[in-house]
């Protein structure tokens, strides 16, 4: 642990590095407003945090810049504040019901309060359940069937009867499916075998065979796993000279299979998890920093958000951010299917 003195000094550079992308004289801290020492001993202090991994210097007579070891220290001290910095708001109290428009909604928001490349993961298909079951008459020889997922994946099927349907059918069917498939795996063969139970009469038999489909087809609806949104954003040239193997960078993110299999490694952190530089499970992504939070109900997490970006990233904004975003989903979560 570093003292409250060292803290604070290494604040200033880091903060000072993420402002202008150059080092950070001494000089210049020793006349930060928040500095009540002597010159002599914050250049002790810089020389102490630098034996200790957390700056390093370009060349001798050059300031010092943050080491993968400094930002670390740096975000995790963000990180236990806790508290956001004031003007960070995701826009999202207009989505869609569907999950999907959500995802792209909050990756489009999240590129653009942070400036970053955005990145979401949607519930994986092997986490889903069905959540409800409602069975409609809209007309009298039409009925509609609607399965929820409890990933929020949602099947959706109008059925066209020859002759009016039995009100009372229709409500028995809306009863018995939510009963029988509620908390079920979704699994086109188990559904079935759920849908074909030998007690039914003919009756009730011939009207669940009709609308299975609507059910068995659920596991096809789970539409894309990872969203991804402000790539021109991040090799734009406020970044780029941050970016040492952009091209390298942007084939491994085109390769969602990697990038989202890393998100869900993460799927199990409570809070804000983060990656600097070397420490990303990717090699690929060895340049940059990933920032990201998980989402979902209050018994466990569905999915993550998060933003890529290099080194020396506002870290503040884009740790509020994604905390944010992934707070706003998890209520939107709950009221969908919670």
């Amino acid at each position: 642990m570093l003292s409250e003195r060292q803290e604070l000094i290494l604040k200033l550079v880091v903060d000072a590095h993420l402002a202008s992308g150059k080092p950070v004289a001494s000089k210049s801290i020793a006349e930060s407003s928040e500095i009540v020492w002597g010159p002599s001993t914050v250049r002790a202090e810089l020389a102490g945090l630098e034996a200790a991994g957390f700056l390093t210097h370009p060349h001798t007579s050059a300031g010092r810049v943050p080491t993968e070891v400094g930002y670390r220290y740096y975000v995790d001290r963000l990180i236990e504040s806790g508290a956001p910095p004031a003007g960070v708001e995701l826009e999202l109290s207009r989505l869609r019901r569907e999950i999907d428009e959500a995802m792209r909604e909050t990756t489009a928001a999240l590129a653009q309060v942070t400036d970053l490349m955005a990145l979401v993961t949607a519930p994986a298909p092997a986490t889903a359940t069905i959540h409800r079951v409602e069975v409609l008459r809209l007309q009298p020889d039409k009925v509609m069937a609607i399965a929820i997922a409890s990933t929020g994946a949602i099947a959706k099927r109008v059925f066209d009867f020859h002759g009016p349907v039995d009100p009372g059918l229709v409500e028995w069917a809306s009863s018995y499916l939510n009963e029988s498939l509620s908390g079920m795996s979704v699994g086109a063969r188990m559904i079935a075998n759920r849908l074909s139970d030998p007690e039914l009469g003919p009756v009730e038999s011939r009207f669940l065979a009709t609308l299975g489909p609507a059910f068995t087809e659920l596991e096809q609806e789970t539409g894309e796993s990872l969203y991804m949104e402000g790539a021109s954003r991040l090799l734009s040239d406020d970044h780029r000279g941050d970016l040492p193997a952009a091209d390298r960078l942007m084939t491994a993110l085109e390769q969602r299979a990697g990038v989202l299999g890393m998100l869900r490694s993460a799927l199990e952190e409570r809070s804000v998890f983060l990656w600097i530089g070397g420490e990303n499970p990717q090699p690929e992504l060895r340049s940059v920093s990933v920032v990201g939070a998980n989402y979902g109900l209050a018994h466990r997490n569905l999915g993550s958000v998060g933003v890529v970006g290099p080194l020396r990233m506002d870290y503040a904004t884009a740790i509020a951010s994604v905390r944010g975003a992934a707070r706003e989903l998890s209520r939107y979560c709950e009221s969908v299917y919670g």
